[in-house]
């Protein structure tokens, strides 16, 4: 019996396929150790790392709202908390209020975070450019007609 998940692609993967989901997989896993070390041996976390690119990569300004950083995150907005309080204990973001809704509380950087995230991002940047074609996508035909047969 086929699950609905089986019957989705509009042809069966060959072995080129699974190969290349592989190669892909292999490359986002270590682009990710990668990362987690290379955040560790500075004495940081991978979640700091993340919560600081994803301040200084909102789009359009440099701070963002906890609702907006759990969204990016993909965390519950009670552990960007506890991860916004931690990151401050370490001078790495700060907290101020929003000038046109006072119930908004806006995390930006601070100096000190913005240079830790300079020199990580840098190492992160370089390492993106050695793996290269491991984080190349596969390239998929393109679907037929979902296996209905014919020719529009």
């Amino acid at each position: 019996m086929t699950t609905k998940d089986e019957r989705v692609g509009s042809k069966r993967l060959t072995k080129q396929d699974f190969e290349e989901l592989a190669r892909f997989r292999f490359g986002i896993r270590r682009y990710l150790r990668f990362s987690e070390e290379t955040v560790r041996r500075h004495g940081l976390t991978p979640q700091h790392y993340q919560l600081m690119l994803a301040l200084k990569g909102f789009p359009g300004r440099e701070w963002a709202t906890m609702r907006e950083l759990a969204e990016r995150l993909q965390l519950r907005h009670h552990s960007v908390v506890e991860l916004v309080n931690r990151a401050q204990k370490q001078d790495l973001v700060e907290r101020a209020p929003d000038p046109t809704d006072a119930r908004a509380v806006r995390v930006q950087l601070t100096s000190g975070g913005q240079r830790a995230l300079a020199q990580l991002s840098a190492l992160h940047r370089d390492e993106l450019r050695r793996l290269g074609a491991a984080l190349t996508l596969p390239i998929w035909d393109e679907p037929s007609d979902n296996g209905q047969g014919g020719e529009g």
